[in-house]
């Protein structure tokens, strides 16, 4: 029987040595499968296109033409027929909080509100909804979609929320609302001070908390917030697994594993994914990322990147070097346009950089990879210096390491200069190219236009010659990957008010979105060689989308859909096919 090889990867056995027929077998496909790929820094050939694949005990056994993958088909072998539909590998969110997220589908969702009385409204029916003395979370605001793009006070929503105590955070992750219950629950006020790396917003006149907190201030309010109980903790993590098989996503790069517990422990959210793992519900793929100040306790345990199995792996770490620019904590050179006294922040780790600079060397000459949070032009480039110097002492010739792979989170705002840094380094720019038509309606009144000019610059990262890991930051952004392909391909803003993209040189082209989403996420986390691409002998981990990418106007992608999920050669998600 001929078998087509891609990318390498070793052929499919001849049909004498099959000894039964494969689990499942997708046929009359158009399959984009992501090969062959190229090592970062060299520009991609044209991705192959198949009709069919053979999935084995998980891994694809054969990619080709119907006839070659015939062959295949048992009596007991699952077939699709998917009617000329295009298939693709597996998207990989390379940055989610992933129970954040999972909670946020069971709590107040604010992220469409579109003035402060919708706001509150929403608010006070949840309000309505919940017994005496139970917390009001969630929230996904953002200020900048109403008419006068004000912060949210407490006085907005007391009135509604008279016996529940309210916490509910802007969608960037880097401010929230308390009402004022919570405050009085945490101890916060007039008096308490700004905690280093936080800010108490006050009202300008009385100095009184609007119960706005920025930053590290946000941890006075959500240490006194309960613990979900673990038939919570479940049921959102059912909620988050059914939400990523529905929209197509097979493995997440999770930054918030023992982000939100006491000491950091992650020990729980692995045991609860071990669990689902043995009951047969877990669906999608982790690579769990432990904040930065546990990467001793990774070492002492033996852990290094990529420890564990096909599901769930470990061996990474997550610091933040600033904010974030909608909360205008995000550590710029210059002021910040619209607030000529304020520069940002860095983060307590970042100050001084020698902090960060410990943590990052401890890690990796642990073989930890760091993951950092960098967003305005100074944070960028303060990590971009931290990771030259530890790449000179832990990598000093003739040792011939391997790259560490070190990973800058968003890279937003950058400087000309920056691009070629992180492609001479190998740093990975993992980027959610969401933001950019999110953030691109308001941005310019933060930082101007000069600056901007540089932001969310994925054509200018791949012309250095970096690579991309694309992923959404979800709850912050929509799971949906294809809404981020369609941001990266079109960059038209959701006001409307870009049609032909804001900041149109910065576009990149359909095939470049897709491997940043696959192949790249893939590379980020040191698993190239078992996903990112459909292959003979990778997991297979395939998405069926509704309509051809490839045939239809790029403002048309957002309107697309995913109508089969598969995760290691098991449906996961149908709409009839």
């Amino acid at each position: 029987m001929a078998s087509t090889n891609f990318g390498g990867a070793s052929a499919a056995p001849a049909n004498d040595q099959l000894v039964r027929g494969a689990d499942l077998v997708l046929l009359r496909g158009k399959i984009w499968t992501g090969e062959p790929v190229a090592p970062p820094g060299v520009k991609a050939t044209p991705a192959k296109f198949a009709q069919a694949v053979a999935i084995l005990d998980g891994r694809i056994v054969a990619v080709g033409t119907d006839a070659e993958i015939q062959p295949y088909v048992a009596s007991d072998t699952q077939v699709v027929d998917l009617g000329g539909r295009l298939a693709m590998p597996g998207f990989i969110d390379a940055h989610v909080h992933f129970l954040g997220g999972s909670f946020q589908l069971l709590e107040v969702d604010l992220k469409n509100t579109h003035d402060e009385a919708e706001f509150t409204r929403l608010i006070g029916e949840k309000a309505k909804t919940l017994p005496k003395g139970r917390w009001i979370l969630g929230g996904n605001w953002d200020e900048e979609a109403w008419p006068d793009a004000k912060l949210p006070t407490r006085w907005m929503i007391d009135a509604v929320t008279p016996a529940n105590p309210v916490y509910i955070s802007r969608y960037d992750g880097h401010a929230g609302l308390a009402n004022s219950l919570a405050l009085k629950l945490a101890g916060i006020t007039k008096d308490t001070p700004d905690p280093e790396g936080g800010v108490i917003v006050r009202d300008p006149k009385s100095g009184e908390p609007t119960g706005v907190l920025k930053d590290a201030a946000q941890d006075l309010v959500t240490r006194v917030i309960p613990n979900p109980s673990e038939e919570e903790v479940i049921e959102a993590l059912h909620a988050g697994l059914k939400e990523a098989a529905r929209v197509g996503v097979t493995t997440v790069d999770d930054m918030a594993l023992g982000d939100e517990t006491p000491n950091g422990d992650f020990t729980g959210e692995i045991r609860l994914l071990r669990q689902a793992g043995r009951e047969g519900w877990l669906t999608c793929r982790f690579y769990e990322i432990t904040p930065v100040e546990q990467w001793k306790r990774l070492a002492d345990a033996g852990i290094s990147h990529n420890f564990g199995d096909e599901f769930i792996q470990m061996g990474a770490v997550k610091g933040f070097a600033d904010g974030s620019i909608g909360s205008r904590t995000a550590w710029m050179f210059e002021h910040y346009t619209d607030d000529a006294k304020n520069f940002g922040l860095p983060m307590p780790l970042m100050d001084p950089p020698a902090k960060m600079e410990a943590a990052v060397r401890g890690a990796d000459a642990a073989g930890i990879q760091p993951c950092i949070h960098a967003i305005g032009t100074r944070a960028n480039a303060e990590m971009l210096n931290i990771y030259q110097k530890v790449e000179e002492e832990n990598r000093r010739p003739p040792s011939g390491a391997a790259s560490p792979r070190f990973r800058i989170e968003h890279a937003q705002h950058l400087r000309p200069q920056d691009f070629a840094t992180f492609a001479k380094l190998g740093i990975i720019a993992s980027m959610q190219p969401y933001h950019a038509i999110d953030d691109g309606r308001w941005v310019e009144k933060r930082i101007g236009p000069e600056r901007t000019r540089w932001s969310y610059a994925w054509r200018s990262m791949l012309n250095a010659g970096a690579l991309l890991a694309f992923g959404t930051d979800w709850p912050v952004a929509p799971l949906d990957p294809l809404l981020g392909v369609y941001a990266a391909v079109t960059r038209e803003t959701l006001d409307g008010k870009n049609p032909g993209g804001w900041i149109p040189e910065e576009k990149i082209s359909l095939e470049e979105a897709l491997r940043a989403y696959t192949y790249g996420s893939a590379y980020a986390a040191f698993q190239e060689r078992e996903k990112g691409s459909i292959a003979p002998g990778k997991l297979g981990d395939i998405v069926v989308l509704s309509d051809d990418l490839f045939s239809i106007p790029p403002d048309k992608i957002k309107d697309a859909h995913v109508v089969l999920t598969v995760v290691g050669g098991r449906i996961v998600h149908s709409e009839g096919l």
